[in-house]
């Protein structure tokens, strides 16, 4: 599909409805994420990612104080089930067997259960299912890149393990400096998704542009990867604007473009992805006493970094803090 320049009408009718969309998570399975062909994704300028079903995954030892958290019901049977959805590479993704999940989100589980002296068993659902199996007590908990809302703390718990970041990056020989606020982002020509929450953001920091007499972003839209690609690297844009991992992942396995900047995906509010339980529990209790103890040793680190996302890394887990707003 050919770019689109977003007329003035459109922006201010598009305003008021898109700055709602930032009370919700989106379907991390809405980023088209391609199956691998290899048992490694490299490049001779990218890094090299482990995508087979055997994996590397960081070492943890069983944390006493954090497993005696884990509630009676979860310990009988020593086993944590959590799900994902599968659809997002570096975040859940299918190896190269095409049925072993595997990414970051994926190695968090492994490392909270192992932490918690539970056996670990992940599954792929739809993003549509898991709020009915956590609350039905199906599945334990789900990591799918599930931002902390108001809705959702009335019927989940939270203990939040990475922010949840929008990324701006632009070709790697580009010139383009720090993206940062509103001006930085005058007359440049940006990809973003339509409907987007990042999209709601781009459109009001054009708006603030306009009443200051700068020159308005030029909105390009797209209807693949393959197609923003060929864009960014033909020169045809300046920058893309969306979800920062898999941005990062796709910079640190290609080596084509760089980050030159990052949004809170919740802005102007901070928004944060979280092991998410059913509500009152117990469980988020434990695996935030997990997930502090795996910052403190550096377990957590290593597992971000492993998939190119020490970015989207915070210094604490916090149980269920202030979330979006519900719309």
């Amino acid at each position: 599909m050919a770019p689109t320049k977003a007329t003035a009408a459109a922006v201010a009718a598009f305003t008021i409805t898109a700055i709602i969309g930032l009370a919700a998570c989106a379907d991390p399975g809405a980023t088209a994420a391609t199956a691998p062909s290899s048992e490694s994704s490299t490049t001779a300028a990218g890094r090299t990612f482990n995508l087979s079903p055997e994996q590397d995954r960081v070492k943890v030892t069983v944390d006493p104080d954090a497993a005696a958290l884990v509630p009676e019901a979860v310990k009988a049977d020593g086993r944590l089930t959590v799900v994902t959805t599968g659809g997002t590479a570096p975040l859940s993704l299918f190896a190269t067997d095409n049925k072993t999940l595997i990414g970051s989100e994926v190695d968090i589980a492994y490392a909270v259960g192992g932490t918690l002296g539970l056996e670990v068993e992940v599954l792929p659902v739809a993003w549509a299912d898991w709020p009915l199996g956590i609350e039905s007590a199906k599945y334990e908990a789900v990591l799918s890149n599930v931002t902390v809302t108001e809705a959702r703390k009335e019927k989940f718990d939270f203990a939040t393990y990475r922010n949840d970041l929008l990324g701006f990056y632009a070709k790697s020989d580009s010139e383009i400096g720090e993206i940062k606020e509103a001006r930085d982002v005058a007359g440049k020509r940006i990809i973003v998704g339509s409907g987007t929450n990042q999209e709601a953001i781009l459109v009001r920091w054009d708006e603030e542009n306009r009443k200051n007499g700068l020159q308005p972003v030029e909105f390009q839209y797209y209807d693949d990867d393959s197609a923003s690609t060929l864009a960014l690297q033909s020169g045809r844009a300046d920058l893309t604007f969306g979800p920062n991992a898999a941005a990062a992942y796709k910079a640190a396995k290609d080596g084509k473009t760089k980050e030159v900047g990052t949004l809170n995906g919740g802005w102007p509010l901070t928004a944060e992805i979280a092991f998410t339980t059913k509500k009152g529990n117990g469980l988020a209790v434990a695996a935030q006493a997990a997930l502090n103890g795996l910052i403190e040793d550096g377990t957590y680190a290593r597992i971000l970094d492993r998939w190119g996302l020490s970015s989207e890394a915070i210094p604490k887990s916090e149980l269920n803090p202030a979330g979006l707003p519900s719309k």
